[in-house]
């Protein structure tokens, strides 16, 4: 399919304030000692920062009488200052520390809720949107935590700086209280800009990421249609507003700094002035001066405060992007177990799906009896893969309920469900580090190398590992794989683990007809016995079949053997015309041996 078939990437509404704040909460609670540590190095840093002017002043007062304790208290100044420098890089320290746990547990928590939803959820996310979410926007988001933690610690040193002020001389500190509104409007500017500016460059960000991902994933329908200069022109369209956008949040932040670089001068050289008069009046000192100017420079250090106010904005942003996965609803699991040595007898009642607003699947209801091979039959559309789906609980049901062997499958416990009902499906992915890996790969105990072979043989599978370099010893990288070897590994992967009920969502539509039939005869002699869904193209796959269900439009059109529905039914027919007309030649007697009988003896 073109990479344009999709139309242009569409911005998932972000997630709710409050989802985002809880993960945030939650990854904070999850580094709580850390998170301790950092507020506490960086308070008693910022409490060193305040009691350094007070201890520089003392000094110099000291120095200039030439009092005995000077050296004393140029120590203690030493001292101070060293304080404040260790525990400033400690604080570096903790907050990388920080940082990355709270940016692993979001990642892992957004991974586990998208691997723990149903597949038509999850798809609702282009591969990458959900990559950006859980990379950049996750590790974004992972330093709220500490920027908190360093934004309350940045509010100690103006709060202290303002009362030490007061505490020199209230005249000075009047004169600074003066420029204060204009501080705080800085601020409040600030954060409102910052967070429209971050919200538009990270959702122009999730668009270019999802069209980056759909054209590598396309890479080969491009270069056949040699499209590359459209596709690169397509996926970079959106880069001008994205730098566009990053401009403005630096304009933001340089703007307040340009602005805060301008008040805070004044801001000192008010204090300064005012000073100097007290100083020539006798009402503070020397000492006493410096202090106070430099306690006007904490007071009005908007700079730390801005910083650490712009991380909380963007990464609380940043989380509401993450938090969108964490809202995806889990395919939650009961405690039942399966009756044991149960046939697998599958039941659907009422049975209604909705996607998009529309039932696709209506009111479908009927029984399979265990140990039976039923095919799935209908045109294009008529809703084939949704049944399979729910047959074996990749999704739930609208309405109605699917039973096997009398429990209901949302009543099951995960394991007893995944233990007992394998899938196998038209373009499996290949999991794990080789090719035994692959076929071994599921939730139970590793099958062996034996089983592994065995499922090997009845998947057709056997003949072209055996000729790799290392067999099934042969990475998954290094092994060169067509269509048809690839779904033919992911039968073996399922016949490896296949349980009561196995369900062939199309798993043998890159296979040439011979190997489909040797599959089909391995189903059913070979492979542990139980109920088996083959959603089915094949005219061939549904004769062998013991029971048919037709499906059209969403709804149940017919349900019998092949022959029956063959010999009653012309709609039926028309179902595999193009298989029955696909060979020149093709004759009444291509129809499968089970229906030229039937109609023999009519």
């Amino acid at each position: 399919m073109s990479p344009h078939a999709a139309g242009p990437a569409r911005e998932p509404d972000p997630a709710p304030a409050r989802e985002a704040d809880r993960a945030l909460a939650g990854a904070a609670r999850h580094s709580a000692g850390r998170t301790a540590a950092v507020l506490g190095c960086s308070l008693a840093a910022a409490a060193a920062a305040l009691a350094e002017p007070a201890v520089l002043g003392r000094t110099l007062d000291l120095l200039l009488r030439r009092d005995p304790s000077a050296p004393v208290w140029t120590l203690l100044c030493a001292a101070v200052i060293a304080a404040e420098i260790l525990l400033d890089a400690a604080a570096a320290r903790l907050t990388g520390d920080v940082d990355a746990r709270s940016t692993a547990r979001l990642r892992r928590l957004g991974l586990a809720r998208l691997l723990a939803t149903a597949p038509h959820h999850a798809a609702g996310h282009a591969p990458g949107d959900t990559a950006a979410r859980l990379t950049a926007h996750a590790a974004e988001a992972g330093k709220v935590p500490a920027a908190v933690a360093h934004g309350v610690a940045a509010l100690l040193p103006p709060l202290g700086a303002m009362a030490a002020l007061l505490l020199i001389d209230l005249w000075t500190a009047l004169t600074f209280l003066l420029g204060l509104p204009l501080l705080v409007l800085l601020l409040r500017a600030f954060t409102r800009d910052t967070l429209s500016s971050v919200a538009r460059y990270q959702q122009v960000q999730l668009a270019t990421a999802g069209r980056l991902v759909e054209a590598l994933s396309g890479a080969r329908t491009i270069a056949a249609a040699g499209t590359a200069d459209r596709e690169r022109a397509r996926i970079l369209a959106r880069l001008p507003e994205l730098g566009a956008e990053g401009r403005r949040m630096w304009q933001v932040y340089g703007g307040t700094t340009a602005r805060s670089a301008i008040l805070m001068p004044i801001l000192l050289y008010a204090v300064l002035a005012v000073g100097g008069i007290r100083l020539s009046a006798g009402a503070v000192g020397v000492g006493e001066l410096l202090a106070a100017v430099r306690y006007a420079g904490l007071a009005a250090g908007v700079g730390a405060v801005t910083g650490a106010l712009g991380a909380v904005v963007r990464g609380r942003a940043a989380a509401r992007r993450t938090a969108a996965l964490l809202a995806l609803p889990p395919l939650a699991h009961g405690r039942a177990q399966l009756p044991a040595g149960g046939p697998g007898t599958l039941e659907l009642r009422g049975v209604d799906v909705v996607r998009g607003g529309s039932v696709v699947l209506r009111n479908v209801s009927l029984v399979l009896p265990g140990g039976s091979t039923v095919a799935v039959v209908g045109r294009s559309g008529a809703g084939k893969t949704l049944f399979a789906a729910v047959a074996g609980r990749l999704t739930d049901p609208d309405a109605g309920q699917v039973l096997l062997d009398g429990v209901p499958l949302r009543e099951l416990a995960a394991d007893a469900l995944r233990g007992e009902v394998g899938y196998a499906f038209d373009r499996p992915a290949l999991l794990g580090e080789t090719i035994g890996d692959a076929i071994g790969f599921g939730a139970g105990p590793d099958p062996g190398p034996q089983a592994v072979r065995a499922a090997a043989r009845a998947a057709g599978a056997d003949p072209f590992v055996q000729r790799l370099p290392d067999g099934y010893a042969t990475r998954l990288a290094d092994a060169p794989l067509s269509g048809g070897e690839v779904q033919r590994l992911g039968l073996a992967r399922a016949f490896c683990h296949a349980g009561r009920l196995l369900v062939l969502d199309d798993a043998t539509s890159s296979l040439d007809t011979v190997t489909a039939r040797e599959v089909e005869r391995a189903l059913a002699r070979e492979i542990r016995p139980g109920t088996r869904i083959v959603v089915a193209h094949r005219l061939s796959s549904a004769a062998r079949a013991d029971l048919v269900v037709w499906l059209e439009r969403g709804r149940l059109r017919g349900v019998g053997t092949h022959a029956e529905l063959w010999r009653s039914e012309p709609s039926y027919r028309e179902v595999f015309a193009a298989d029955t007309t696909a060979l020149p030649g093709a004759r009444p007697d291509d129809r499968p041996a089970s229906a030229s009988k039937q109609e023999a003896g009519r």
